[in-house]
């Protein structure tokens, strides 16, 4: 009986290593886009205000995606979706740098958003029901790797173009990246749905939680998004960097995110998931205080994406154990959870750029710190209704 429980723990582990590297590359993916915004504008000869329709696209496709994968992921084996979703990533990446204008680009940046979906729904799914209940350090650990694919994206980036003095070499070194996560997860057995999913998947959910963890979602992306994605004009608008030295500051923004959910892997363990949240959001309020308070310093606006990064670092995979915590997790959940995300990262991102272009970059941190006020105002209706649902829970 040992014999064969370890031999479960063991496929379970090897298992979990191929969502590791199907998160580094999404992470590749996602945190590319920042320092690439400038050339893909002179590649398409478009207005750096019009590139953000990029953001929206990929948002688009993202969210086509995420109304029915989930469904999906609960009807047929798990790892034949997410090789595909993975070989797609691969693929679009490959083709950003062919993109000759940008409705062929906006097209190739909705297919990515699709393919994102697939994985990010499917790693976030498959892992619940490999770890059950002792997901929490493993899910945090998963989107730690998330992290170290963003961090390595700009880095990357920047490295190839002062070599090649152009990006398309550095788009098809980052899908190169990508490979080894395809080929690994196709040879792994994908883990089976647990019979309480099932449940879920057939309509008994806890739909007033899933609706607030969508909405907390859905500031969370979009913020996240907007500032990985941003923080590169507003470094150069505000004087805060040069070209070379803005990728650098959008590389330690993905790097803190990345130090972050390393760090809260043995936190996970030992604190509750409502706790860790606060301290996140308080942390990332304080962060971007200090960026509004001393607003032309070089110095605060570095020290405060290094907070931001790695207070924000836990709050995604965090409140997804909170939720398996508190409701049942099945793709059809996942999915609604990650609707709310899609939507902020396609709507915010927009937002954040366009006031940019109107208002000049201080707008960017005032948008920053009116969305984590917001936040924290959810995630207090949250705590409050689960809270709620406890109390009422034995009378039922």
């Amino acid at each position: 009986m040992s014999g064969h429980i370890g031999t479960l723990m063991n496929t379970a582990k090897k298992t979990t290593i191929g969502y590791y590297l199907s998160y580094i590359a999404l992470g590749l993916s996602a945190a590319m886009m920042g320092p690439t915004l400038p050339g893909l504008a002179d590649q398409t000869n478009t207005q750096i205000s019009q590139i953000g329709v990029l953001f929206t696209a990929r948002s688009i496709g993202f969210l086509f995606m995420t109304l029915w994968v989930g469904r999906l992921y609960d009807r047929v084996p798990g790892h034949r979706l997410l090789t595909l979703a993975l070989f797609g990533l691969t693929l679009t990446m490959a083709l950003m740098p062919t993109a000759p204008n940008l409705w062929v680009l906006t097209a190739v940046l909705f297919l990515m958003g699709m393919s994102h979906a697939g994985v990010d729904i499917g790693g976030n799914t498959l892992i619940v029901w490999l770890h059950g209940r002792a997901v929490g350090p493993y899910m945090n650990g998963m989107h730690f790797f998330f992290g170290v694919g963003s961090f390595l994206a700009p880095i990357i980036v920047a490295q190839v173009i002062s070599v090649t003095e152009g990006m398309q070499w550095a788009f098809w070194i980052l899908a190169l990246l990508m490979l080894p996560a395809v080929f690994y997860v196709l040879n792994r057995p994908s883990p089976t749905m647990p019979e309480a999913a099932q449940e879920a998947a057939s309509g008994a959910v806890n739909w007033s939680v899933i609706f607030l963890i969508a909405i907390f979602f859905f500031i969370y992306s979009g913020t996240e998004i907007a500032y990985g994605g941003w923080i590169y004009s507003y470094a150069i608008a505000t004087e805060a960097g040069t070209v070379s030295t803005a990728a650098y500051l959008n590389s330690v923004f993905w790097g803190a995110l990345t130090i972050g959910r390393l760090i809260s892997i043995p936190i996970a363990t030992r604190l509750r998931a409502r706790v860790i949240l606060f301290i996140d959001l308080a942390g990332c309020l304080a962060s971007i205080a200090l960026i509004l308070l001393i607003p032309h310093s070089t110095i605060t606006v570095w020290l405060g994406t290094i907070g931001l990064g790695l207070f924000m670092a836990s709050i995604f995979p965090t409140t997804l154990t909170l939720a398996e915590r508190n409701t049942t997790v099945s793709g059809s959940v996942t999915s609604y959870f990650f609707i709310g995300a899609s939507l902020g990262a396609m709507s915010l991102p927009w937002l954040f750029g366009r006031q940019l272009d109107q208002n000049g970059p201080q707008a960017i941190m005032v948008l920053v710190f009116a969305c984590l006020v917001l936040e924290f105002i959810v995630y207090s209706l949250l705590m409050h209704q689960i809270q709620r649902e406890k109390i009422q829970a034995p009378s039922v």
